[in-house]
């Protein structure tokens, strides 16, 4: 299974969502665990990894459309959150 974590920024970003855009940005975190590579391909200035993006509708977090960025590594089988922004 492979392991997801939230950057440093991702998780202060996280913090400051409202109780359902939490839970739907975690629901995100948790299904990346089992399909690393969901969403749609970003470019990526990294070798080794790839970038990808989830958007997450107003319907779906109770509040604001919030992308998911983050970054898939086949070799470490890891996923680093790097970005959680939320729209107005």
């Amino acid at each position: 299974m492979t392991l997801a974590f939230y950057s440093d920024g991702a998780e202060k970003a996280r913090i400051d969502l409202a109780p359902r855009e939490r839970a739907a940005v975690e629901a995100v975190r948790a299904s990346l665990e089992t399909d690393p590579q969901r969403g749609r391909p970003v470019p990526d200035a990294g070798e080794g990894s790839d970038s990808y993006v989830v958007e997450l509708l107003p319907e779906t977090t109770g509040g604001r459309g919030i992308s998911v960025v983050h970054r898939y590594s086949g070799e470490l089988d890891a996923v680093l959150i790097t970005w959680l922004v939320a729209g107005p």
